[in-house]
């Protein structure tokens, strides 16, 4: 698999100058969502290591991943700061990040990651999938021209990526002889992570630096973070979703058919709360 030396876009592609600042300052949901995005995003290189760690002695998966992953990453989380930071310029990002990541990173350690290393790449597609499922629903909400700019490329990125992660699985898969029942219990217990841990941080230090006086009132937390999710699960593209997590069990066409249908039903809170 072949990778292209430059990326599909840059911080230069978007003109934050254009913002249509009055068109979406209002919109406290959104600014929740974005805001956590970018914090998750922004702290990239801390667990891009870990993989590269992970995979020592593949070359062209260390490499991919760090030369090419990592930026997009990072370029992700810096390109949503500076939109959030443009709309919403009383916010103090810097803080926030600076208290999610005293707490996020005392959590992203190499044994979070699977044992196995094809499972751990099962496991990279459920973070792919959901990422790709955020930026998409989030381009859906968007009417803001330059967010859903923004939003479309990562979604592309995201999409690109899972398909890489899935094509290094695919290799590990035959050679370490991996079950679909290992496969899927390594999916199940990376969704189980994505909706106790990242998210729930990432939503609270915004919280907590917008509000610095209502601070551990968790009803209060609640109550922002469920309007917000709301916003997201009424976007979300469960049928995109289902089948993106479906892909590394490889299952037979007929019966992956089967399954989607009812799985739709529930793929919506698969990674919100």
């Amino acid at each position: 698999m072949s990778y292209s030396s430059t990326q599909p876009w840059t911080l230069e592609s978007l003109d934050f100058n254009r913002i249509d600042v009055q068109q979406i300052r209002h919109n406290e949901d959104l600014f929740f969502l974005l805001c956590s995005a970018s914090f998750v995003e922004s702290g990239s290189d801390f667990y891009t290591h870990n993989l590269v760690d992970h995979f020592s002695g593949n070359d062209v998966l260390q490499t991919w991943l760090g030369n090419h992953w990592e930026h997009e990453e990072l370029q992700h989380g810096l390109a949503l700061a500076t939109y959030v930071k443009h709309v919403w310029p009383d916010f103090d990002w810097d803080k926030g990040f600076k208290a999610f990541w005293n707490e996020y990173g005392q959590i992203c350690t190499t044994e979070q990651l699977e044992s196995s290393r094809g499972l751990e790449l099962a496991a990279r597609c459920v973070v792919e999938t959901g990422t790709a499922s955020l930026y998409r629903a989030l381009n859906e909400i968007a009417d803001e021209p330059v967010l859903k700019q923004l939003t479309k490329y990562i979604q592309n990125d995201e999409v690109r990526h899972y398909k890489n992660f899935l094509h290094h699985f695919k290799r590990y898969q035959k050679v370490e002889k991996l079950s679909r029942l290992s496969i899927l219990s390594a999916l199940i217990r990376r969704v189980r992570e994505i909706k106790n841990e990242d998210g729930d941080i990432a939503l609270r230090h915004v919280f907590n630096t917008k509000y610095p006086d209502l601070i551990n009132n968790d009803p209060e937390f609640q109550l922002v973070s469920s309007r917000a999710q709301r916003l997201l699960r009424r976007h979300i593209p469960a049928s995109m979703t289902m089948k993106m997590l479906l892909k590394p069990l490889d299952l037979h066409p007929r019966l992956q058919r089967s399954l989607e249908k009812p799985l739709v039903m529930v793929t919506e809170r698969l990674f919100l709360h």
